[in-house]
């Protein structure tokens, strides 16, 4: 939990220096990291396919730190806030509040426990936003940090409020996406299907909207913004790949023909099961009692 913390402590650091355009597609090497660890540590083979998935991702974050855009210069928070408030932005603002409402009031109710697509895109678009506002949190706490304090326009603390609401949201439908509502231990979703859907949605809206508010593209050449977008797919696909391959190396061997079951339908059955030796007892109970009446 220490090391988990020290590292989001340094990826909120990293957006105060760097797009977002490169800091969030390099979060891809984490997983590359744990699956070299789970190898070694907890003895999970890597196959053929996630040697090849840790490759990809290697191989565009590469592409990307090469082709990534210049850091802009910012003196004050309140460049941040006009950046914000443009109209291309504001259109973008109000198109993934309106979203995210028609997802948490219709379709979550309706589909939320069945289709995977539903959680993840809350998480995903507001995601986008918080990145965008830890971005100006931390370029605000820098420029303080470096004498001139930031701290005294209410710009600094709206973009810290938006950034608890919207990691709020983010860890709460995200939960969902793993444990049912009313439960403590029953899977919705796999995690081998959640996480992927989650890293492209996730990093392709955030970059997108990093695209609109501070037009990370606008001095670039096309091919570099070609490059960029190649070394983007070839991470992602090499998410994929990882995740998709660990699900089915942590099956253990079996002689079984039967295809193991999931743990959320297992709970289900032991549960049904449970219920029959409990009626059953009930119903010897019950007899029991009769035939002492009778006698």
């Amino acid at each position: 939990m220490i090391t988990m913390i020290v590292g989001e402590i340094a990826n909120f650091v990293a957006y105060a220096f760097a797009p977002a355009v490169l800091v969030t597609p390099l979060g891809a090497l984490s997983i590359i990291v744990s699956a070299v660890l789970a190898h070694f540590i907890l003895n999970e083979r890597l196959h053929a396919l996630g040697v090849l998935g840790c490759v990809m991702c290697i191989a565009g974050s590469v592409v990307i730190v090469i082709h990534a855009p210049q850091e802009q210069e910012i003196t004050s928070v309140r460049e941040i806030w006009n950046m914000a408030t443009q109209p291309a932005f504001l259109l973008y603002v109000a198109s993934v509040i309106v979203i995210v409402f028609v997802l948490l009031f219709y379709f979550s109710p309706l589909y939320g426990q069945s289709n995977v697509l539903i959680y993840t895109a809350i998480c995903s678009l507001m995601g986008s936003l918080s990145v965008m506002s830890v971005k100006a949190l931390g370029t605000s706490l820098k420029l303080t940090f470096k004498g001139t304090n930031q701290l005294i326009y209410p710009e600094t603390w709206f973009f810290m409020l938006v950034v608890a609401t919207c990691v709020l949201t983010q860890m709460n439908y995200l939960n969902k996406c793993f444990f049912s509502v009313g439960t403590s231990a029953l899977d919705t979703f796999n995690t081998a299907i959640v996480s992927p859907i989650y890293y492209v949605m996730f990093t392709t809206l955030t970059i997108l909207a990093s695209v609109i508010m501070f037009k990370d593209w606008s001095d670039q050449s096309p091919g570099s913004i070609i490059s960029e977008i190649c070394g983007l797919v070839v991470v992602l696909s090499g998410t994929i790949l990882l995740h998709v391959t660990k699900d089915y190396e942590r099956i253990p061997q079996s002689r079984s023909v039967y295809a193991p079951l999931s743990p959320s339908l297992t709970t289900r059955l032991n549960g049904e099961l449970l219920k029959h030796v409990e009626d059953e007892r009930t119903s010897d109970e019950q007899k029991a009692l009769r035939r002492q009446e009778m006698y």
